[in-house]
């Protein structure tokens, strides 16, 4: 398995970290760089491993978990990627809950992103025929992914098995900026799938403005 860590030039205890661990590095830098998506891109362009994934600074994965992700991607060769069930953590209280994942149906994709990004694993070969993350894209990089992946070579399969977990917080993007997060997905969906669901403009004034509001109100 080889771990590379791409930091943005992080000013806080993050070297340090990445210090007591660089003898299990396969590599690692820390700079300015050109933002989320190309920083992965990047990472996974130096590696040579016939699968790939990436977990951002939020996200874990459980024991064992990525190796039954590995056996269940050899069981499965025709997929370019497989994912698993995760949970959400929940900073505010303590507590664990399950993220909507499902089973893949490109109805339902279109609907809203079955799959959360921290359960996934990716063939190689399928992420280098659709060119990796979009590093255009600030919010849905991964929701864009895969469309691309289904799109192009096929349909991920999902292992329904808990393997990662996503911390949730004030301060995760998708908290902080869900306008651009719903421009982006809307867009994601109308380029890849021809049309928008009612579900997006329906739930946009309320995840969006109502959302923002009692942010706000509480705080």
């Amino acid at each position: 398995m080889e771990v590379f860590v791409l930091d943005g030039g992080s000013t806080d205890e993050s070297l340090d970290i990445i210090a007591q661990w660089r003898h299990r590095l396969a590599g690692f830098r820390s700079h300015k760089d050109d933002g989320q998506a190309a920083a992965i891109n990047e990472g996974i362009e130096r590696g040579r491993g016939k699968f790939v994934c990436w977990l951002n600074s939020d996200d874990w994965f459980l024991p064992g978990s990525l190796s039954r992700l590995v056996s269940f991607a050899e069981a499965n060769p025709t997929a370019p990627m497989v994912y698993g069930q995760c949970l959400n953590y929940l900073d505010k209280i303590g507590a664990f809950s399950k993220v909507w994942v499902e089973p893949f149906n490109e109805s339902r994709l279109a609907t809203r992103c079955i799959i959360s990004q921290p359960g996934t694993l990716i063939r190689r070969s399928a992420w280098q025929l659709v060119g990796g993350l979009d590093p255009s894209l600030t919010m849905t990089m991964d929701y864009d992914l895969w469309w691309r992946l289904h799109k192009t070579v096929g349909s991920p399969v999902f292992l329904g098995e808990v393997v990662a977990v996503n911390r949730v917080h004030s301060e995760t993007k998708t908290t902080t900026q869900r306008r651009l997060h719903y421009e982006e997905a809307i867009e994601t969906v109308r380029r890849h799938h021809g049309r928008v669901p009612l579900k997006w403009w329906l739930a946009q004034p309320y995840s969006v403005w109502l959302k923002s509001l009692l942010r706000r109100l509480q705080s």
